[in-house]
């Protein structure tokens, strides 16, 4: 009497139905509970009927699993908050640059050994509990219900998440102008569906187009010559500051007036470069940067008319991503860069290029500055020893940030010191292009900026008058409300005359009554974050509004 055949466990019949895709929604489920998905209910709703669709024979049953092993895939890429294949495209020329070094290091923080470790523990409880629940039942009344609650909104969460930080109480004390410094505050009381929050970025954009600062045509017989220098720092965010506890460093005792609320708008060093250079003008979205603008917009070129001689200092190369060639095409700063002759490198940068030493070269500046016939100087400086993958000589490990961050403030302070004791006028204002994202969350990993998310733009503004007759403040005036980059161009537009430095006496506060408020709308090439009703909003690639997950 012969035996029946016996079925051998294979990987194929336990995919049968809907076998491992299960498993592939229970570990979406997951995510989503902790929100680490941006869930597209109705997508997986549709590939989950896909899988379910009744065939006559096992031919087309194997054929429809491998057929839905890169769909899978695919959607699994899209419901993560990664970067879409138009933004990695778009960025890899860019990423051809990395040293290899770099690279490993940022495919390292990639992974996530936890969540690895995470996920095998589900699957070795999902293939015990499923010999006994019919688990496609449940992963099939999950997904309908979450499709059933999504109809509420542009969002959805498992959880109820975290607050986020209320925005900044603008300031309501009388004010001879205050319409012009709150002409941006726009109604937020409609609901934050996703066809209001479009009309709201939209409603922002064409606001900030009315928006410029004026500057004299000429100054006046009386004005006293000084410089502008503009330190524009990469990878720098108050939230860094934090990580690193260098919030109480000397260097913020310098400043005569601090910028608490100030947003960078982008997470890019190109984008913010050309954002600052075109600071006289009204935020813009991030496409309209590469357009031509209003010559008004330009402020380096504002001042040029009034006898500011242009200068560029960096440094690094600016080779990397066409940097400088950003600011001379986008940003029409047209300056020859200082030269870097002569000056040491201190670090080694992410693609292999040297980075200079920042004490140097500002110490070159003030000396030339000294020793030069021109009354009245601009200058655009860039620094990039804080970004990330920045690496001590001769090593291929990136350095960690807060010992770069301290060596940076010490050669600030040190500078701005020297700056008090030589006497020279100067309006000296530091301004990150944003920060370095040195603590990750649940959308990006440490360290990347293609979200540019508040703990990134939210970024520490300082300005300082070196040279002023009047007494140094004790601590610096700050600027709760929020305020991005045409609140710098008017800043300088009121001091252009310099009778701020022949003051006996200065009210900062005086001075920085009615800055321009500009609401917090950041954007980077495919992804916009923008506050509503004291909540972060993300839209990715034009999709949907989301709530950003706390």
């Amino acid at each position: 009497m012969s035996q029946p055949k016996t079925r051998k466990p294979t990987l194929l019949l336990h995919w049968r139905g809907l076998g491992g895709w299960n498993f592939y929604f229970l570990i979406k489920f997951a995510l989503l509970w902790f929100g680490y998905l941006n869930f597209h209910a109705l997508t997986n709703l549709v590939f989950l009927a896909w899988l379910l669709l009744p065939l006559p024979n096992e031919r087309l049953h194997r054929w429809r699993n491998w057929i839905s092993v890169p769909i899978g895939l695919g959607l699994f890429w899209h419901d993560t908050w990664l970067p879409g294949p138009q933004s990695i495209l778009s960025e890899g020329s860019q990423l051809a640059g990395f040293s290899g070094a770099y690279l490993l290091d940022l495919v390292n923080r990639f992974v996530n050994w936890q969540m690895i470790g995470a996920g095998f523990v589900m699957l070795v409880i999902y293939l015990f509990v499923s010999q006994w629940v019919r688990v496609s039942v449940l992963v099939s009344l999950m997904l309908l219900w979450i499709n059933v609650v999504n109809m509420a909104g542009p969002s959805f969460a498992l959880l109820p998440t975290k607050e986020a930080t209320p925005p900044v109480a603008l300031n309501t004390a009388a004010q001879p102008n205050k319409a012009a410094a709150n002409a941006n505050a726009m109604d937020q009381s409609a609901p934050p569906t996703s066809a209001n929050l479009t009309a709201y970025l939209n409603k922002f954009y064409a606001s900030e187009k009315q928006r410029v600062t004026t500057f004299p045509d000429t100054l006046p017989a009386d004005s006293a010559p000084f410089d502008i220098l503009i330190v524009n720092i990469c990878s720098l965010s108050w939230s860094d500051a934090e990580v690193a506890q260098l919030r109480d460093h000397p260097l913020w005792k310098h400043f005569d007036i601090v910028l608490n609320n100030y947003n960078s708008a982008t997470g890019y060093s190109g984008p913010a470069g050309i954002r600052l250079l075109r600071a006289s003008c009204g935020q813009t979205s991030h496409s309209d940067l590469y357009k031509p603008t209003d010559r008004r917009c330009y402020l380096f070129d504002n001042l040029a008319k009034l006898g500011f001689k242009e200068q560029l200092m960096m440094d690094h190369t600016g080779v990397f991503g066409n940097y400088l060639q950003e600011l001379r095409d986008d940003g029409d700063l047209q300056a020859p860069l200082m030269s870097q002759a002569g000056i040491s490198a201190s670090w080694t940068s992410f693609d292999s290029t040297p980075v200079f030493n920042d004490g140097e070269l500002m110490q070159r500046w003030l000396d030339e500055r000294q020793k030069s016939a021109d009354a009245r100087t601009a200058t655009f400086y860039n620094l990039i020893p804080l970004h990330d993958g920045t690496r001590e000589l001769g090593s291929t490990k990136t350095a960690a940030w807060q010992p770069r961050a301290k060596l940076l403030f010490d050669q600030l302070d040190t500078f701005l010191t020297n700056l008090d004791k030589s006497g020279r006028r100067v309006m000296v204002m530091i301004v990150p292009e944003h920060g370095a994202a040195l603590e990750g969350d649940k959308m990006q990993m440490s360290g990347l900026r293609d979200i540019p998310s508040p703990n990134i733009t939210h970024v520490p503004v300082g300005i300082k008058f070196a040279g002023m007759k009047a007494p140094h403040q004790a601590q610096p005036m700050t600027v709760e409300a929020p305020t991005s980059l045409l609140a710098l161009s008017n800043l300088v537009s009121r001091v252009v005359d310099g009778q701020v430095f022949n003051a006996a006496n200065v009210n900062m506060s005086v001075l920085t009554e009615n800055l321009p408020q500009t609401q917090v709308v950041s954007e980077n090439d495919n992804a916009v974050v923008m506050m509503y009703q004291g909540k972060p909003w993300i839209r990715l690639n034009g999709g949907d509004w989301v709530a950003y997950p706390q």
